[in-house]
C-alpha cells in the first residue's frame, strides 16, 4: 500500500519494472470492467451517500449546524463531567445510547482506511467532505478520551442500565459513568485500536490539516506505547463491557494492527520491526482465520503487511512479510470458497455466513478487504495463492467480483429481494432496532419519554419507525436467507457503525466503475474538504469457520496434527468410531493460546473446550512446550472430522 506523505504525496517511490506495471494495470482494468458491467443493477453512488449519512444519526454531543439527519438533537452533553473530563461527542455504537470505545475506534480506523484507499472515488461522488467530517467527529472524541499519555477513557454509560430502558438519546436518564484505563487498569486491545484509528486518520488529514494530523499522530504513538508497556485485557479492567464487547482474540492482534498503521503513517522502521519481530509471539503469522471485525484484526494486519511487501519489494523483513501474505491469501481464498474444506460457509443466496447475530458486519468487512487487496495485487501484477486443487491462483478480478456480489446481496440481490440498507431500494427494513429512530423525534414532540414509556408506547409497535435511519446497514438474514423485519429481532434488525465503516469504502470503489482502484493513499487536500469539516484541530454468536493452513505451506507450520481411529463398535445398527487426535509442537519455542478448528464433527468431543474461534485445550494446559504433545478424542458414526490449527502464538 502506497503511503501518504506530508502535503498529500507518496512518501517513497515504488520500484516496479515496466512489464510489471503494464501487467498490473491490465489486471486492474479487467477487474474494473467486470465491476462496471455488473453495476447497472444498483446505484452504488446513492448507497455510498446513504452509508455515510447514517453516521450523523449516531452522533452524540452537540450537533453542528451542518447536521443533515434532522430528527436528531443534542445529547450526552454532561458526559465525563462526573469524572472531571470532557467526554462530550463521539458515536453511539448501534441502537443503544452507550459509547463503547473499542467498536468506536475500529469504526474510525475503517472509515479512515476507506478514505485512504478510495478518497478519489468519494470525491468524484461528492461525498469526500462528508466522509472526512464523519472521521473527525470520531477522532475529536478520541482525543478527548486520551487526556494523559497513559490514561484512556474506554466507555461512557453501561449496557446493563441502558438496555433496561428504551429512550431517545436526547431524553437519557440512564447512567453516564465513564470508565478508564491506566497503568493499574490496562487495556491493550482498546488502547491499541485507538492508536490504529489515530494513525490511520492522521494520514487522512495530512494534506488538509497537518497540525491536526500531527496531534493525532502524537496521541497514536503514546497510546501504542501505553498498550505495549502495560499489557492486559481491557475487559478485565472495564468489566461492564463483557456482555457486549468482550475480547475473545486477546490483544496481540491490536498491538500488531497499531504498529502496522503507525508504520504506514510515519514510515519509521521501528514499527515495521515490531510487526516483524512479534509476528510469532503475537500471532500475526500464526492465526489463519477468515473473520475480520471489531474483535479480531488478524486478517486486517495480514493484508496490510502483504501490501507493504507488494509495494516495497525486498527489505530486511521480506521473509516475515511473505508469511503474513500467505495468511492474507488464505483469508481471500477462504472467502471465495477456495480455502480448502473449511472455507467460509454461504447462505443459499450466496452471502458469506459466520453467525446469527449481526452477520452483515463480517460481510462488509470482508468485501472491503477483498476489494482493497485485489487492487494492490493487481497493481503488483500478482494474485492470491489458494490451497485448493494443489495450489491455484485467485486473480484480483475474482476477489473484486466476489466483493461486489456481497455488496449486491446487501443492496437487494438476494432471494428476498430485500435491501438490508435502510432507505435504499423499494424494500428495506422499516423497524430497525434503534431507540432514537423508533420513538417520535424530540423535535416533533419534545414531551419527555421515560425509560419504561419507551417500551410500552414505542418498542412493541408493529409499525414502521417514525424516523428513517437512512443508510443504516442492519444485521441481516440468517443462514437460510430468512429475515424478520421486527424491532425486537435485534440480531437481524440492529445496525452498527462498524457495519457501515468498511462498506463506505467498497461502495466508493464500486461506484467508480471504470475509475477502478486507487493504488496510492489519498491524503485529503484542503480544497477537497467541505467547509463543514473543521480544520482547527481537536479542541474546536456462534463459532466462525476458521481457514485451514494452506497445504503447500504445511511444512512450515510448527504444529503437527495426527489423527487415528482407535476403536470401532456397532450399536443399534450404527457403527461408531473413536478418534484420537494428537497435537505436537515441532518448533523450538513454546506454543501459547493454541486454537484448533474442527468441522464435520457429528459426535461428542473430550479434552478440548469450545471457544469463539474454534476449540482450546483446558486452562491447565495453557501452553505446549517445544517437542511436547496434547491429545483429545471424539466419537461419531461417521468418517473422521477435519481438524486443523486456527491460531497460536510462539514465545
Amino acid at each position: 500500500m502506497a503511503r501518504g506523505g506530508g502535503g498529500g504525496g507518496a512518501r517513497g517511490a515504488v520500484a516496479y519494472s515496466m512489464a510489471v506495471v503494464l501487467a498490473g494495470l491490465a489486471m486492474a482494468l479487467a477487474a474494473a470492467t467486470q465491476v462496471a458491467s455488473a453495476a447497472a443493477g444498483h446505484d452504488y453512488r446513492q448507497a455510498l451517500s446513504k452509508s455515510i449519512l447514517y453516521f450523523e444519526a449516531q452522533r452524540s454531543g452537540r450537533l453542528p449546524g451542518s447536521q443533515r439527519v434532522a430528527w436528531r438533537a443534542d445529547s450526552g452533553l454532561l458526559d465525563g463531567k462526573a469524572n472531571g473530563v470532557d467526554l462530550v461527542g463521539g458515536y453511539y455504537d448501534a441502537g443503544d445510547n452507550v459509547k463503547f470505545g473499542l467498536p468506536m475506534a475500529f469504526t474510525v480506523t475503517m472509515m479512515s482506511w476507506s478514505v485512504l484507499e478510495y478518497g478519489n472515488q468519494m470525491a468524484a461522488a461528492g461525498e469526500l467532505g462528508h466522509a472526512v467530517e464523519a472521521i473527525k467527529w470520531g477522532t475529536d472524541y478520541l482525543v478527548k478520551a486520551h487526556p494523559e499519555p497513559n490514561v484512556l477513557y474506554g466507555e461512557v454509560g453501561d449496557g446493563d442500565s441502558d438496555h433496561d430502558c428504551w429512550m431517545r438519546p436526547e431524553d437519557m436518564t440512564t447512567s453516564r459513568q465513564a470508565y478508564r484505563l491506566d497503568p493499574q487498569n490496562p487495556g491493550s486491545e482498546l488502547a491499541g485500536e485507538t492508536a490504529a484509528a489515530m494513525a490511520a486518520a492522521s494520514l487522512v488529514f495530512r494534506g488538509s490539516n497537518p497540525g491536526y494530523a500531527n496531534t493525532l499522530l502524537q496521541h497514536s504513538k503514546q497510546l501504542f506505547d501505553f498498550a505495549d508497556k502495560y499489557r492486559g485485557r481491557y475487559d478485565s479492567s472495564i468489566t461492564v463491557v463483557r456482555r457486549y464487547y468482550a475480547s475473545s482474540s486477546g490483544y496481540g492482534d491490536e498491538l500488531l494492527w497499531a504498529a502496522a498503521w503507525l508504520h504506514e503513517a510515519t514510515g519509521e522502521s521501528r514499527y515495521l520491526d515490531y510487526l516483524a519481530t512479534n509476528a510469532d509471539a503475537l500471532g500475526g503469522t500464526g492465526w489463519s482465520i477468515n473473520q475480520f471485525g471489531w474483535d479480531v484484526k488478524y486478517p486486517g494486519v495480514q493484508v496490510l503487511a502483504a501490501m507493504f511487501l507488494l509495494q516495497r519489494g525486498n527489505n530486511a523483513h521480506a521473509d516475515v512479510l511473505q508469511r503474513y501474505k500467505q495468511k492474507a491469501d488464505l483469508f481471500a481464498c477462504s472467502c471465495l470458497g477456495r480455502g480448502g474444506a473449511n472455507s467460509v460457509p454461504r447462505t443459499p443466496g450466496g452471502m458469506v455466513y459466520h453467525q446469527s447475530w449481526n452477520n452483515v458486519q463480517f460481510v462488509t468487512s470482508a468485501a472491503f478487504l477483498l476489494a482493497a487487496y485485489a487492487d494492490h495485487l493487481a497493481a503488483a501484477g500478482q494474485a492470491a495463492q489458494c490451497p485448493d486443487n494443489g495450489g491455484s491462483s485467485a486473480q484480483p478480478s475474482e476477489l473484486l467480483d466476489f466483493a461486489r456480489s456481497q455488496v449486491d446481496y446487501i443492496l437487494g440481490s438476494n432471494p428476498r429481494a430485500t435491501s438490508y440498507m435502510v432507505g435504499y431500494g423499494a424494500t428495506y427494513p422499516r423497524q430497525a432496532h434503534h431507540r432514537g429512530a423508533s420513538i417520535v423525534s424530540v423535535k416533533a414532540n419534545p414531551s419527555f419519554v421515560s425509560c419504561q414509556a419507551g417500551y410500552s408506547s414505542w418498542y412493541h409497535r408493529r409499525t414502521a419507525n417514525p424516523n428513517l435511519l437512512d443508510g443504516a446497514t442492519v444485521g441481516g438474514p440468517d443462514e437460510y436467507d430468512n429475515f424478520a423485519d421486527e424491532r425486537d429481532n435485534y440480531e437481524q434488525t440492529e445496525a452498527t457503525t462498524y457495519n457501515n465503516a468498511p462498506l463506505m469504502g467498497v461502495l466508493a470503489r464500486l461506484a467508480a466503475g471504470h475509475g477502478g482502484g486507487r493504488f496510492a493513499h489519498h491524503s485529503v487536500a484542503a480544497d477537497e474538504v467541505s467547509s463543514s469539516t473543521a480544520i482547527n484541530g481537536a479542541n474546536g454468536t456462534s463459532l466462525p469457520s476458521p481457514s485451514p493452513a494452506a497445504s503447500e505451506h504445511a511444512s512450515e507450520s510448527p504444529i503437527e496434527i495426527e489423527q487415528n481411529a482407535t476403536a470401532s463398535w456397532t450399536e443399534r445398527g450404527k457403527t461408531y468410531h473413536r478418534y484420537a487426535v494428537t497435537v505436537t509442537n515441532r518448533s523450538l519455542k513454546t506454543v501459547h493460546e493454541l486454537h484448533i478448528g474442527i468441522s464435520k464433527l457429528y459426535g461428542q468431543v473430550w479434552g478440548v473446550d469450545k471457544a469463539r474461534y474454534g476449540y482450546v485445550f483446558p486452562s491447565w494446559l495453557a501452553s505446549l512446550p517445544a517437542g511436547k504433545s496434547a491429545s483429545f478424542v471424539y466419537v461419531q458414526a461417521a468418517p473422521s472430522a477435519d481438524v486443523w490449527v486456527t491460531g497460536y502464538k510462539l514465545l
